[in-house]
């Protein structure tokens, strides 16, 4: 026996039937007694589905993900992400809908995942400075949130950040206290809010000491091992080689470790390596750390980016959330003071 089966014996519509057996208060009361005898009598059990059509929603959320050649949002990052974010859904009985899509058709998925009614919301990845993607949701109505936030109109919706400007200022101030005065950025793509954040932190922790930032020691990319290893190379190999190096992803790092050690350079004496750390579960062990780091878990920001979207679908009226994150600062053993040249 299904839905249909039980509406056509009742001769109602599928979603008076699922409202009855859902307690709806909107049903009547002698009709939702008539459904939950017939339900018994026919021994039927409401799927999930006829759940949903109950409550007039979907009960699955979406991530689009744009792909392009200069820029993969597909990274250990987004796996860490999507695994919490995945345990909050299930915890809800949501489902999740994950579209990899090229950056020019971002526009018709969404407005197509919005018109066909398959999901309730979304949660936008990889917000730039100023995002078309915000506008567009605000007109298509939606739930949404923003892994992350914009430049501007980032008090028009719901977001959850880690506050990268202080943490790149922080992080830099640390390897100035050491003596380092010549610290290399290795940095996110920085047309995206992020990376533009921790540009401007790197920038003021080396003016409020003194020192005018060196546009030939900041670089800008997506945050990969080769990325980390090709700059590297290239800045040791100068006369006036850093004595430090900040990046914005471990995996970065790991790229300067690999560049350094090849040189015959020892971490932490020859060359101090500080990183962003989003404790990608692959990545952790016990013990002393092996970078010290600015750290935040990308797992646990999923898990909680989930639950104020599900909060927004079921309390669309309710103030919006904005949580901005501080980072931890770790000392691992890469980084020691600068002992000259």
């Amino acid at each position: 026996m299904n839905l249909k089966e039980l509406s056509s014996i009742l001769n109602l519509s599928q979603t008076t039937v699922s409202r009855a057996l859902n307690g709806y208060p909107e049903v009547g009361e002698k009709t939702r007694l008539r459904v939950l005898e017939a339900a018994q009598k026919h021994n039927y059990h409401p799927s999930s589905s006829a759940k949903r059509l109950a409550m007039g929603r979907a009960s699955s959320v979406a991530h689009v993900v744009p792909q392009n050649a200069q820029h993969s949002m597909i990274n250990p990052h987004f796996s860490d992400f999507i695994a919490g974010a995945g345990e909050t859904y299930s915890r809800n009985g949501y489902d999740m809908v994950i579209s990899v899509v090229p950056d020019t058709e971002q526009e018709s998925v969404y407005r197509e995942l919005t018109r066909s009614g398959r999901v309730d919301g979304f949660i936008v990845h990889g917000p730039f400075k100023e995002d078309p993607r915000i506008d567009l949701l605000e007109s298509l109505k939606v739930p949404f949130v923003v892994h992350g936030r914009t430049e501007v109109s980032k008090d028009r919706y719901c977001w959850l950040d880690v506050n990268n400007r202080s943490s790149f200022k922080r992080a830099t101030t640390f390897l100035l206290d050491l003596g380092h005065t010549r610290i290399a950025l290795l940095n996110g793509l920085e047309e995206m809010d992020f990376a533009y954040r921790r540009k401007i932190g790197y920038e003021a922790a080396l003016r409020e000491h003194g020192l005018e930032p060196d546009p030939a020691l900041i670089f800008s990319s997506d945050m990969i091992e080769p990325y980390g290893y090709s700059v590297t190379r290239t800045l040791l190999e100068r006369d006036e080689a850093p004595s430090a190096i900040l990046t914005s992803s471990v995996l970065t790092a790991l790229g300067v470790v690999r560049a350094a050690q090849e040189m015959g350079l020892q971490i932490g004496r020859d060359l101090s390596i500080l990183t962003f750390d989003d404790q990608l579960s692959f990545l952790q062990h016990s013990g002393v750390p092996l970078f010290t780091a600015v750290r935040s878990s990308i797992l646990e920001a999923g898990k909680r980016l989930a639950e104020i979207l599900l909060d927004r679908i079921n309390n669309p009226d309710q103030p919006l959330t904005q949580e901005l994150w501080e980072t931890d600062l770790v000392v691992g053993r890469s980084t020691g003071p600068y002992l000259g040249d």
